[in-house]
């Protein structure tokens, strides 16, 4: 990669202005970049795939607001955060989420995480849930859902995730970022509902997007925590994964999504409650795709609030 083209697109382009601070936290060997706004009880804010903490920039000041100390986090290979080479398997990333609750100097959090953020909440809900005090998950289906509606849902599910068969092949992550990232637009564009996808709110988190996913490693990082579950689906290391999510956790969960999300189905969502031992809630979001966070940012915000109220 050129000079000019490491200086184009740096991790300076994560540090997005507004009504939150920005700083850096060391938690599970790494240094994760957050954004901060508030103070009370910490709510810890989880983006997916292909976003990085921006995603939130309605939520943060909504619930710093109410009171509440927010914390929009980029994940391992994302954003301003660091780019290792390695640790994007579940039982890493999940130990990162926990770190984080740590390193913010917190024994609990209410954590909110939208699909890649919202698979690693259920992982790591599973692993640790005494760090949780609520779990919002959002676009996402519990880790053992998805896997169960790819092998049982060819005409819905898999076809639907044809994006993550194309991430096992090498170096794909060049192809993500060809043409200034432009198949970043493609996939968002695929997965959002129509009435947002007209808005020059769409436009300018796509941009931002496409722009984060060309920070030097980015790409590459962010498709490896898709090739894991594949690479070892048959291995030691799934099956350990499995057994260990299987056993329902005791966290107050609420489960959000779009009626009309094209990337995770809600159909395969549903039945994710049957991992919850504690108050578990179900919501469909009307005429919402997959990034209710953008799409309906005020009803997001509310339904948020709600439940870390009711759970607090």
């Amino acid at each position: 990669m050129s000079k000019q083209r490491l200086q184009q697109y740096s991790d300076n382009l994560a540090l997005l202005p507004g009504d939150w601070n920005h700083h850096f936290v060391d938690a599970n060997g790494l240094r994760f970049h957050v954004a901060e706004a508030g103070s009370g009880p910490l709510i810890l804010l989880l983006h997916g795939f292909p976003e990085f903490w921006g995603t939130w920039t309605h939520q943060i000041p909504a619930l710093a607001n109410a009171g509440y100390r927010v914390v929009a986090a980029d994940l391992r290979g994302y954003g301003a955060s660091d780019k290792p080479p390695r640790g994007y398997d579940a039982y890493t990333m999940a130990a990162d989420i926990v770190g984080l609750v740590r390193a913010l100097g917190e024994r609990q959090a209410h954590v909110v995480g939208h699909d890649l953020g919202g698979i690693l909440a259920f992982a790591a809900a599973s692993f640790h849930p005494q760090q949780f005090q609520s779990l919002t998950i959002v676009s996402a289906a519990h880790p053992l859902r998805q896997r169960a509606a790819l092998a049982v849902d060819p005409r819905g599910q898999l076809a639907a995730s044809k994006h993550l068969l194309a991430f096992q092949l090498p170096r794909y992550d060049r192809r993500l970022i060809a043409d200034d990232a432009a198949q970043i637009g493609r996939l968002m564009g695929r997965w959002s509902g129509r009435q947002w996808r007209e808005t020059e709110d769409f436009r300018e988190h796509v941009r931002l997007c496409r722009n984060m996913m060309q920070i030097p490693q980015a790409a590459f990082c962010a498709l490896e925590a898709f090739r894991w579950p594949f690479r070892t689906s048959v291995g030691l290391a799934g099956r350990r994964f499995v057994k260990l999510i299987q056993q329902p956790f005791d966290v107050p969960t609420l489960q959000l999504h779009g009626d009309s999300d094209t990337c995770v189905l809600p159909r395969t969502a549903q039945g994710s409650g049957r991992y919850v031992t504690n108050t578990y809630e179900w919501r469909l979001i009307r005429g919402c795709g997959h990034f209710p966070q953008r799409e309906r940012p005020e009803q997001l915000s509310k339904e948020i609030l709600d439940w870390v109220n009711q759970n607090a």
